[in-house]
């Protein structure tokens, strides 16, 4: 299903240089590593590769070929000090750069094995972690690339290499058949380790992409919300200034005789009526600012949900509240999160129902519930296991819904997370008669707004006397 209004999977990106080059157009965003970052994980490797020679040669007194050990170890850390003089650390790597850099380590580390007993070297496991790197922070060809090299170096080293340090002196010489072992688990080790870091990435950076759009959406509905407040608040200050212009506009009316003064004080009066009529408008429909306006009784909720749709010719759209007998109907805040998730649940109802929508709210002691309920088919059973997480829609084109809206799948996961930022918890699923059913359920505490004073001095609950309200 997708998003409740035209553009939300699509936000407007930020004109910043370089922009399209970190973030392309429809591709979750991967991440990037620093300069700094490849020159840490190097010193890493360099003060390990120093530590296990220095061990094995002096501390094992096992013959080691110390001097070309050292040498390659040396050439790490020259590449190291170059990188830091001649670069900023902070700055990102190009992919070209982080593959270069991770390539290096895979030579370096394969030619340290190359002198130290080849694949049969216990420590040729750690050729799997630059490829385990590469799928992480890279696109999926620079890590093709590099877990390549690392698999043609794991069969290079069980083919030819310098003898395994060994305190006998016979040199160590496995049978063919744990080569071959030693191969199979190195290579399979590289490519099951870096598909499943790949994998995790890539869901991660979409899971980033997605969340960056609620957020986008959310930003965008307080906003608005901010823009109904300042517009009650200015209709509220603006109302006593006006009025007294056009009292004495009229006084100067009648004192004035006709003339163009008496021209100029009929042209002011219109033009403060005029005012008034403007905020007469902006104050229609307020949308928060006060102890009043911020709240909303259920029945507006729901009201405000439907209201888009619920002259509809093709599609019956109705509201009801319904609450424990004797119970008092809440109030609860006014949330932009809720008022958004609710519409755009709706708009989904409207392009797959078939003739109703139902959208009930419900409330006990403890627990607030809003329901959408629709007659249409329900959720597939390959949407339904994962709707409510990004990208997933059933949406055959723009052209085929009533709303004429497609996207990318994002419209439920905004929603859903929004209604969860607020303590709800959602659910999705198939009505027992068919139709979809998506029920916000929330604790009374987390969404009620605390009753108003009365004031002749009692507690005002403007729903108290009705609990059941149908649109």
């Amino acid at each position: 299903m997708a998003d409740p209004e035209p553009g939300l999977d699509r936000p407007d990106r930020p004109a910043a240089q370089g922009w399209d080059a970190l973030w392309p157009a429809g591709v979750p965003r991967r991440g990037r590593l620093r300069v700094r970052a490849l020159t840490n994980l190097r010193w890493v490797a360099i003060a390990g590769q120093t530590i296990t020679v220095v061990v094995v040669a002096y501390g094992l007194n096992l013959p080691t070929p110390v001097a070309g050990c050292f040498a390659l170890i040396a050439i790490s850390a020259w590449l190291n000090v170059l990188v830091s003089l001649v670069t900023s650390g902070q700055r990102l790597a190009t992919d070209n750069e982080a593959a270069g850099h991770i390539a290096f380590d895979i030579l370096q580390l394969s030619a340290l094995l190359y002198l130290t007993g080849g694949i049969v070297n216990p420590f040729s496991l750690l050729l799997i972690g630059p490829a385990t790197l590469a799928a992480a922070t890279l696109p999926l060809r620079h890590t093709v690339l590099l877990a390549l090299l690392a698999i043609v170096a794991c069969i290079f080293l069980a083919v030819t290499a310098l003898p395994l340090p060994s305190p006998d002196a016979e040199p160590f010489n496995p049978p063919l058949l744990n080569r071959i072992g030693a191969v199979m688990a190195r290579v399979l080790g590289i490519a099951f380790t870096a598909a499943y870091a790949w994998y995790a990435a890539q869901e991660a950076a979409r899971m980033e992409l997605a969340l960056d759009t609620a957020h986008t959406v959310l930003a965008r509905e307080q906003r608005l919300s901010a823009l109904g407040a300042l517009a009650a608040a200015a209709a509220h200050e603006l109302g006593t200034p006006l009025a007294t212009i056009s009292i004495v506009a009229k006084e100067m009316g009648r004192n004035t005789p006709d003339g163009p003064l008496r021209e100029d004080a009929d042209l002011l009066i219109a033009q403060a009526e005029r005012c008034r009529d403007i905020l007469r408008r902006l104050t229609r429909t307020p949308e928060a600012g006060d102890a009043v306006h911020e709240r909303m009784t259920l029945l507006q909720v729901v009201q405000e949900s439907i209201a888009p749709h619920a002259r509809r010719p093709d599609v019956r759209v109705e509201a009801v509240v319904s609450g424990a007998h004797g119970e008092p109907a809440p109030e609860i805040w006014r949330l932009a999160e809720v008022l958004h998730a609710l519409t755009a649940f709706v708009e989904n109802a409207v392009d797959f129902a078939r003739s109703e929508i139902l959208v009930s709210a419900r409330f006990d002691a403890r627990h607030i519930a809003i329901e959408v309920r629709d007659d249409g088919p329900g959720f597939a059973p390959e949407v339904l296991v994962k709707l409510g997480e990004p990208y997933v829609t059933s949406r055959p084109g723009a052209e085929a819904m009533r709303s004429g809206h497609v996207g990318m799948g994002l419209g439920f996961f905004i929603a859903k997370t929004l209604l969860e930022r607020t303590g709800a918890n959602v659910d999705f699923r198939n009505g027992r008669h068919g139709g979809a059913v998506i029920t916000a359920r929330w604790r009374r505490e987390a969404i009620e707004a605390p009753a108003l004073p009365d004031p002749f001095g009692e507690l005002s609950a403007p729903g108290a006397a009705r609990n059941d309200a149908t649109v």
